[in-house]
């Protein structure tokens, strides 16, 4: 077992815990547009920089969401956390989903927003160049985010996102964790999970769509859910943040039982 510690910020005193787990693009300050209206009262949420990323951006591994499910387990762990909740943004899905097929039993609920299936998301091979490109081609960043947000987004917050994905991430990283989320399934594993389990897509992403989520998500989980926020594309904690955060935390907070 690795002795690597994910790092973290840990916000809220409430009793429900909760992992936030960003995406391919960003490290946790993808979180950052949400962070100031969350339930601290309610719940207690950890944001953690995934390897290659962030803090972790300097860290050896192997870049793949089965090692990453393996370090939240550990930093699970260290926080004293024997139950909670993960909250996961695109490839952060599926490392959440990578958890149903690691540790259920601790598992309270899970979210994913614009979550990658556990099947992998298999492209063709013009998009394939272009995303494998973006390790280190700005440009390919940022035309992905302009067509993941449905062509609306003001050109300086796509280029205020680029810069950031450049700084905060490991072009060497970045390609390898392409392959994880992009080309591995799983979804065997973790088929039939009872864990209650909410997907969020925006309206606007043309790519990991709600009608995917009914294909792979609803059909999976018994316990599955889905919400389509109609004015999100990709990048739901940017667009529509308050949205999120209703849809969200209304979903964690159905599995608490009153005191």
């Amino acid at each position: 077992m690795t002795s690597f510690v994910l790092p973290h910020e840990v916000h809220g005193h409430g009793a429900h815990m909760v992992f936030a787990v960003h995406g391919w693009f960003a490290d946790r300050t993808a979180y950052a547009t949400v962070l100031p209206d969350l339930d601290r009262d309610a719940f207690t949420y950890a944001l953690v920089d995934l390897r290659g990323y962030g803090a972790a951006k300097g860290a050896s591994g192997a870049f793949g969401t089965a090692e990453a499910a393996a370090d939240l387990v550990a930093l699970a762990d260290r926080l004293g956390w024997d139950r909670f909740s993960v909250v996961g943004h695109s490839m952060g899905g599926a490392v959440a989903q990578r958890l149903l097929a690691l540790v259920p039993e601790r598992l309270r609920r899970i979210v994913g927003v614009s979550p990658v299936p556990a099947s992998g998301l298999p492209l063709p091979a013009d998009q394939w160049e272009l995303f494998a490109g973006a390790a280190h081609k700005a440009e390919n960043r940022r035309l992905i985010l302009d067509v993941t947000t449905g062509g609306r987004a003001p050109a300086a917050w796509l280029d205020r996102m680029v810069a950031r994905s450049l700084a905060h991430s490991d072009a060497t990283a970045f390609r390898a964790w392409l392959d994880s989320w992009a080309g591995e399934d799983f979804h065997r594993e973790v088929k039939g999970s009872t864990v209650p389990a909410l997907a969020v897509t925006g309206a606007l992403d043309p790519a990991l769509t709600a009608g995917l989520m009914r294909e792979t998500w609803l059909r999976w989980y018994p316990g599955g859910s889905l919400v389509e926020l109609p004015s999100a594309g990709h990048y739901a904690m940017d667009e529509t943040p308050l949205d999120l955060i209703r849809t969200v935390e209304g979903f964690l907070r159905a599995g608490d039982t009153p005191a």
